[in-house]
C-alpha cells in the first residue's frame, strides 16, 4: 500500500453532494500507512454533515476493493465549514453562513423551527448562534429558558458590544432579554430597524458556522433591513400544509427573489404535517391538510427540507424553555435532524457552485 493507490481508490468516492470525488475536492489529508493498517482524514464541508457514515464506507470499501482486502482501514473526520463570503472582513467576519427563517404569517411555528435547527445544527458539532430578529414579538428566550437573564457588555477593540447567552451551546441574543416582558414594543419602523442593526454590528457573535436569524412574519422592514445589511447565505421558509398559510409562503418566496434583494432561498419545511398522538406513534392524521408544502417547493422549483410533525412535546418544550432537540424523543427529534442535515446540504452545494 502506498500513498498514491490510497488515493487513487480514494478518487472512486463521490461527495454526494457536490458530485466530484474527495481527492479532486481536496478532502482527504494525512494517509499513514502501517503495514495494514492505513488512516486517513477526511475535511467534510460541515461539523453537520449528514452523510458522514456514507462517506466513511464508501472510503473503507474503495481501500478493500482496489489496493489491499486485508487492510484495516480507519477514516477520521474533520471540518471546513464552506462559505461563500467575500466579505468576510466587513458585517459579521467571524460567521460563516448566515441562514434566515422566514414565514409569510404567523403561527406556523417559525421561531420553533429556528430554535430547533440551531439544536440540531450545534448537535452535529458545528458553532451555532441564533437572533431573535423579531423584534415586536420575541419569543427564542422564552424556548431556551433565559427569562429574566440579561446579557453583558465586553469591550473589543474599544468599543462595547453585547455577549450573546449561551445555552445548549447556542449564543442566543433576543430584544426580549433587553426589555421589561411586561412592555408593549411600540415602535415605528425606523426604530426596529435601527435595533436589528444593533443585534448585527454591536453583539459579540465572534466565530460561528452557521447564524440562524428568527426573522418576524411577512414581509417588512425588519427583513429588508436583515437583506440590506447582512450578508445572508440563503433562506428557509417554514409553513403548513394549510390553504392561507401556503398562500402567504408564496409572497415570501417571492420577495426574497426580487432583482433588489436576490438571496437564494435554501428550501422550504412543512411544519404542523400531521399529528400523531403519543399512545399511538404510527398513525398520522394530517389535520391542516397533506402535503401542500411538498406541492409549493415543487411548484418554486425550491428544496422540499422535510416535514415536521405536530406533537405536543414539541409545543411542551418550547413553552418549558427546552426545545425538543434537547429531549429524548426520538420521534420528533429525528425530524429536525433530518430537516437540519438538508439546510446544510443545501448550503454546502450553493456555496461549491462559487468556490469549487
Amino acid at each position: 500500500m502506498t500513498n498514491e493507490a490510497i488515493l487513487a481508490a480514494l478518487s472512486n468516492v463521490q461527495e454526494p453532494d457536490l458530485g466530484k470525488d474527495l481527492v479532486t475536492l481536496n478532502m482527504v489529508k494525512d494517509i499513514l500507512i502501517e503495514g495494514n493498517n492505513v488512516s486517513f482524514t477526511v475535511v467534510l464541508t460541515t461539523p453537520a454533515c449528514p452523510m458522514k457514515d456514507m462517506i466513511m464506507n464508501a472510503c473503507i470499501n474503495a481501500v478493500k476493493l482496489l489496493v489491499n482486502k486485508e487492510a484495516e482501514v480507519t477514516v477520521n473526520f474533520t471540518s471546513n465549514t464552506t462559505t461563500n463570503r467575500l466579505d468576510a472582513k466587513t458585517v459579521l467576519g467571524g460567521v460563516k453562513n448566515i441562514i434566515a427563517v422566514v414565514s409569510g404569517k404567523g403561527g406556523v411555528g417559525k421561531s420553533t423551527v429556528s430554535a430547533n435547527l440551531a439544536l440540531a445544527l450545534a448537535e452535529g458539532g458545528a458553532k451555532v448562534g441564533l437572533m431573535d430578529a423579531d423584534i415586536y414579538g420575541p419569543s427564542q428566550h422564552i424556548m431556551f429558558g433565559i427569562r429574566g437573564e440579561r446579557p453583558m457588555m465586553r469591550e473589543v477593540d474599544t468599543k462595547g458590544l453585547i455577549v450573546p447567552i449561551e445555552k445548549y451551546g447556542i449564543k442566543v441574543m433576543s430584544i426580549g432579554l433587553l426589555i421589561d416582558e411586561k412592555q408593549a414594543v411600540v415602535w415605528r419602523g425606523p426604530m426596529v430597524s435601527s435595533a436589528i442593526r444593533q443585534f448585527v454590528s454591536d453583539v459579540d457573535w465572534g466565530e460561528l458556522d452557521y447564524l440562524v436569524i428568527d426573522m418576524p412574519p411577512g414581509t417588512g422592514d425588519i427583513h429588508l433591513t436583515i437583506v440590506q445589511n447582512v450578508p445572508v447565505t440563503g433562506v428557509v421558509v417554514v409553513t403548513t400544509p394549510q390553504l392561507v398559510a401556503l398562500a402567504d409562503a408564496k409572497k415570501g418566496i417571492a420577495m426574497f427573489g426580487q432583482a433588489q434583494l436576490k438571496v437564494p432561498v435554501i428550501g422550504m419545511v412543512e411544519n404542523m404535517s400531521y399529528f400523531t398522538p403519543a399512545e399511538l406513534p404510527d398513525n398520522k392524521y394530517y389535520i391542516f391538510g397533506k402535503d401542500g408544502g411538498k406541492n409549493l417547493a415543487d411548484e418554486y422549483d425550491i428544496n422540499f427540507l422535510g416535514q415536521i410533525p405536530l406533537v405536543q412535546s414539541i409545543r411542551e418544550g418550547g413553552d418549558s424553555g427546552a426545545p425538543i432537540m434537547t429531549s429524548d424523543e426520538m420521534v420528533s427529534k429525528n425530524a429536525f435532524i433530518e430537516f437540519a442535515g438538508k439546510v446544510v446540504r443545501a448550503i454546502a452545494v450553493n456555496n461549491a457552485g462559487v468556490t469549487v
